[in-house]
Parts: C-alpha cells; structure tokens; sequence
C-alpha cells in the first residue's frame, strides 16, 4: 500500500507533466480551498460501460461548449 507521502509525490509528478508549476500550485490551492471530497466527487460520477461511450459523452459535452 501506498503512504499519503508516495500518492502526494506521484499526484505532483503527473500534475506537472500536463501543467505550469503554476497551475499546479493554484490547483492545489483551488481544492483546498474548495474543501474538495474526492470520495463524494467519484460518488456523483455518470457510469459508463466501456471507454468508446465515455469518449462519446466528452466529445458531445466538447461541442456545447465550443
């Protein structure tokens, strides 16, 4: 099992491989101060039954906003 210490380095590494060390940082900060629930966010989650549906319902939710 994993210690909060490697699941906090791991979640920075990746952070930082698609964002700035500054949008990280506003990340961080943005949850915090949010009091963010991860476990209660995975809980409202939709279900999909395999990934090609995912990807359909992000490429319709892509279009509204565009």
């Amino acid at each position: 099992m994993k210690t909060d210490s490697d699941i906090i380095e791991e979640g920075m590494k990746i952070l930082l491989q698609y964002m700035s060390k500054e949008e990280v940082e506003r990340f961080v900060m943005l949850i915090r101060a949010d009091n963010f629930d991860y476990t209660e966010w995975r809980k409202n989650l939709p279900k999909f039954d395999n990934v090609q549906e995912l990807s359909k319902t992000a490429m319709k939710s892509r279009e509204i906003k565009a």
